[in-house]
């Protein structure tokens, strides 16, 4: 398999042929070229199955290009480099059915995955097109149908169990299997790493995982018949023994996998495994390893057997709440997340917590930072508000690991904000400058209280306290003096300005400007443009 980089970039194209392991992709030889021309040159001449090419070229565009190799109808993959995140370019592109758009500056692990993924397609289509000059097509769809009905069968979509439905269902499906053989369902969960391709790509995770995935549990005693995402990083592996079952060894695989994971996906994982039972029988045990998923605290970087699981009604003994509440009254944060790290330590220890303890440990533990930031008149739920507090409750019970980063969450969120709001001078800046910067805005006392998370009532003695004016009387004057600011260099109509400084009622903004400054806003401006007229006349005359 050859492959052609294309870009006007010197430093570019030597960057992509030293930094990009080619033959680990099975790329057997890289051509190279600088514009346009030379590229269509080495494409007539040479066999090529994956083309890297930047867009924007002076003598070409790359977008020409793949619509001259269309037009040639060469089955190519193509991979796009680019500066710009232009839309146009990338519909352009997609509509000549380019494999990928990359944007620079290169980051060559990724695109090395996107490579890897063009390779398998490229080779896809290759055994494809040799597939349909054989005639044996229909093999692809056949395995297409055996990755189908697993996945019913996995997502409890009918699926017969009964022996003497099951053989005329296998015939029907032409699937490959007699009702004796024996599977084997392995659930993986996985945890990525922060700022790991998991987090930000998770399109290629999953292309990088499924690989991974394929290349562990393949071995001449079993094989793997389908790999089903039943929700996200939540995988069910399903295996065929070819001769009798050994869990002792599918053990030994899961951990080489959990390593791998740990060093190549940047994430932990954990594998639960069921038991081996024949294809009638499989549908139960699949069933009850998904309700196991969600019952069990999953224990990252470890191997679980289903057979091992036994469903227990684990009595939720709180740690001492008290005391808890005690150290967050007196600041001592440390000393309250070190308490419920050692409680969460024996609830392992003591193998008496699953999801449910630990529903009702995430309920307290937000009833106490919840209360001690009341009492600090900080409105906690409006200062957990968003995606990141969000996204860490959904998962604090996926796992021991999750919920102790849930509840560091929360308790650092807490100091550092109480640290703030105990500041008041650091919170009159705060509002005093928003005041300013969005004057025209509607501003109320309740609106002005959500910037900062505090009680509206708190907020208003607070600032008066600090101040010895009343809010609602310094967005008044901070509205009149920005009124007056544009009365003096502008020449808006007084309508105008009312409704930039907030004001939608002009009698009301005239009789406060009037209160203010003993005019109406016409005549301050009319007084002003007399006293300009008057400066600027010479003394002499």
């Amino acid at each position: 398999m050859n492959a052609l980089l294309v870009d006007d970039d010197y430093f570019v194209i030597t960057a992509l042929e030293k930094r990009i392991d080619w033959s680990a992709l099975s790329i057997d030889h890289i051509y190279t070229a600088y514009n346009v021309a030379q590229a269509r040159e080495i494409l007539l001449q040479h066999p090529v199955h994956i083309l890297i090419c930047d867009i924007e070229m002076p003598q070409g565009s790359g977008l020409e290009l793949l619509a001259w190799i269309r037009s040639e109808q060469y089955s190519i993959q193509t991979i796009f480099l680019t500066n710009y995140a232009d839309f146009n370019y990338a519909q352009k592109a997609i509509e000549l059915q380019s494999f990928d758009y990359f944007l620079k500056p290169i980051e060559f692990d990724k695109l090395t995955l996107i490579i890897h993924k063009a390779v398998a397609k490229a080779k896809e289509q290759q055994n494809n097109e040799k597939a349909i000059r054989e005639g044996v097509l229909w093999q692809k769809n056949r395995s297409k149908m055996i990755e189908h009905s697993w996945r019913r069968l996995i997502t409890g979509k009918s699926f017969p169990t009964d022996p003497a439905n099951l053989a005329p269902y296998l015939a029907e499906q032409n699937l490959p299997y007699q009702p004796c053989d024996l599977f084997l369902p392995v659930l993986v969960n996985l945890f990525p790493y922060d700022r790991s391709l998991g987090k930000e790509d998770k399109n290629l995770f999953d292309y990088a995982l499924l690989n991974v995935m394929h290349e562990l549990y393949q071995h001449p005693l079993f094989q793997v018949e389908a790999i089903t995402e039943i929700k996200d990083y939540n995988w069910m592996i399903i295996l065929k023994w070819n001769i009798s079952p050994d869990p002792g060894m599918l053990e030994g695989h899961c951990s080489v996998f959990i390593a791998q994971a740990n060093k190549f996906l940047k994430c932990d994982a954990c594998c639960n495994i069921g038991k081996s039972l024949t294809l009638g029988a499989i549908r139960k045990e699949i069933q009850e390893l998904l309700v196991m998923n969600e019952e069990m605290i999953k224990h990252r970087n470890q191997t679980f057997l289903l057979e091992h699981y036994r469903k227990s009604e684990a009595i939720y003994n709180p740690p001492d709440l008290i005391l808890l509440e005690q150290l967050l009254n007196e600041n001592n944060y440390t000393a309250f997340l070190e308490l419920t790290l050692s409680y969460l330590h024996e609830l392992i220890q003591g193998q008496i917590v699953n999801t449910s303890v630990l529903s009702l440990l995430r309920l307290d533990i937000v009833q106490l930072v919840y209360a001690h930031l009341k009492s600090k008149e900080i409105e906690a739920h409006k200062l957990y508000m968003g995606r990141a507090g969000d996204q860490l409750f959904i998962h604090s019970l996926n796992s021991i690991e999750d919920m102790q980063q849930y509840i560091g969450y929360l308790v650092n969120t807490a100091a550092e904000y109480r640290n703030f709001a105990e500041q008041p001078k650091s919170v009159v800046e705060e509002i005093t400058h928003y005041i300013k910067t969005h004057c025209g805005n509607d501003l109320t006392r309740n609106s002005l209280a959500e910037i900062v998370y505090l009680n509206p009532d708190y907020l208003a003695r607070l600032f008066k306290k600090e101040t010895g004016i009343s809010l609602g009387n310094y967005i008044i004057q901070t509205r009149l003096a920005a009124a007056k600011h544009l009365l003096e260099t502008t020449r808006q109509s007084v309508y105008t300005i009312a409704s930039k400084v907030g004001y939608s009622n002009y009698s009301h903004f005239s009789k406060l400007f009037k209160l203010d400054n003993g005019c109406s806003p016409n005549e301050y401006r009319k007084n002003l443009k007399e006293l300009k007229e008057l400066k600027s006349v010479p003394e002499w005359s």
